[in-house]
């Protein structure tokens, strides 16, 4: 069994009143927008750039939220597992595909928007994230 390979990746989340931006490249399955970050960028602007990259849009705000493990993957012979920063990201433009990308589109639960399971993890992390940020500042304003 070949070592685990650990693959830091910047991963964004752009929600906007139709969902979370999503992207499919030629696999089955929708994506958060983002990848791997190169020897000496940031997790956060290899997450900025991918946006970009694959959507068109063009990033003005951005906030890290967590870091997610990923499930370890077997490609080519190898193994490896995704750690992700996860950012949200405010951006202009309207999404359209880019780099590697066959379609982009906005993924809510009951969407029918067919999301990878890390993808999924992710954006349930994201919710629970969102709900206690949410309910922190309702606490303040009581």
């Amino acid at each position: 069994m070949s070592k685990t390979r650990k693959r830091r990746r910047g991963t964004a989340i752009l929600e906007r009143r139709e969902g979370i931006l999503v992207a499919k490249g030629k696999r089955r399955c929708f994506l958060l927008p983002g990848g791997g970050a190169a020897r000496g960028e940031s997790r956060t602007s290899a997450a900025k750039r991918e946006l970009g990259e694959e959507t068109h849009l063009r990033a003005y705000y951005s906030k890290y939220l967590f870091r997610h493990v990923g499930i370890v993957h077997r490609q080519h012979g190898h193994c490896y597992r995704d750690y992700h920063t996860v950012c949200l990201f405010k951006a202009r433009g309207t999404p359209r595909p880019g780099q590697e990308i066959e379609r982009v589109a906005f993924y809510r639960p009951g969407s029918g928007v067919h999301i990878s399971y890390e993808t999924g993890q992710i954006i349930e992390k994201y919710y629970r994230y969102k709900k206690r940020a949410e309910a922190k500042k309702r606490g303040k304003q009581a």
